[in-house]
C-alpha cells in the first residue's frame, strides 16, 4: 500500500511536466500518457493527491496535466470527482482556452450543477473576446451547456433537476 501511494505521489508531483500546447499544426495539446494512464489506473486512491495538487497548482501546464488526468479519470467511470468541484473552481475565471476546454469536458460529465453559471460566463468571454489562435473552445464551452441543458430537460437526470 505504502509503495502504491508512494508511485502516486511521484507521479502527481511531475504533473505540468512534458505538456505541450497546441500550435498551427496540432489544435490539441499533448499529455505525457504513460503517467496519465498510471494515475487513471489508481483510481479513487489518486484523487486525494490530485486535489491537494491542483489547490497549489501555479502553470497553465500543471493545471492542464491535473485535469486531464480528472477528464481520463470520468471516461474510466472513477467516482468522486464531482467533490472536487470546489478545487476546479477555483479555475473558472481563468481566461486559458485550453483550461477552459478541460473545465468544460470535465463539468459536461459531471454535470456539477454550480458549474452551470461558469461555463455561460467562459461562453460569454470566448464570444466577445476569442484568444485562441489554433482551435475555437466555444465549441466544447457550449457543448457542455448544451448537455446541462438536455439533462434538464431529461427526467433521468433527477439528480440535476432538483438543482438547477
Amino acid at each position: 500500500m505504502q509503495i502504491v501511494n508512494q508511485q502516486i505521489q511521484n507521479n502527481v508531483a511531475q504533473l505540468g511536466q512534458g505538456v505541450t500546447f497546441p500550435n498551427a499544426q496540432r489544435n490539441y495539446c499533448t499529455y505525457n500518457e504513460q503517467r496519465t494512464s498510471e494515475l487513471v489506473n489508481a483510481k479513487e486512491e489518486a484523487l486525494p493527491y490530485i486535489d491537494t495538487f491542483l489547490k497549489s497548482a501555479t502553470t497553465e501546464e500543471q493545471v492542464l496535466d491535473g485535469l486531464q488526468v480528472l477528464d481520463k479519470m470520468l471516461d474510466k467511470d472513477v467516482k468522486g470527482i464531482d467533490k472536487m468541484y470546489p478545487t476546479l473552481a477555483k479555475f473558472n475565471d481563468c481566461t486559458s482556452p485550453n483550461i477552459q476546454v478541460m473545465l468544460s469536458g470535465i463539468y459536461r460529465k459531471t454535470l456539477v450543477p454550480d458549474a452551470f453559471g461558469p461555463l455561460c460566463k467562459m461562453l460569454i468571454r470566448q464570444s466577445l473576446t476569442p484568444n485562441s489562435p489554433h482551435f475555437d473552445p466555444t465549441e466544447e464551452i457550449g457543448g457542455a451547456i448544451y448537455e446541462y441543458l438536455r439533462c434538464k430537460s431529461n427526467e433521468n437526470c433527477a439528480f440535476i433537476n432538483k438543482q438547477i
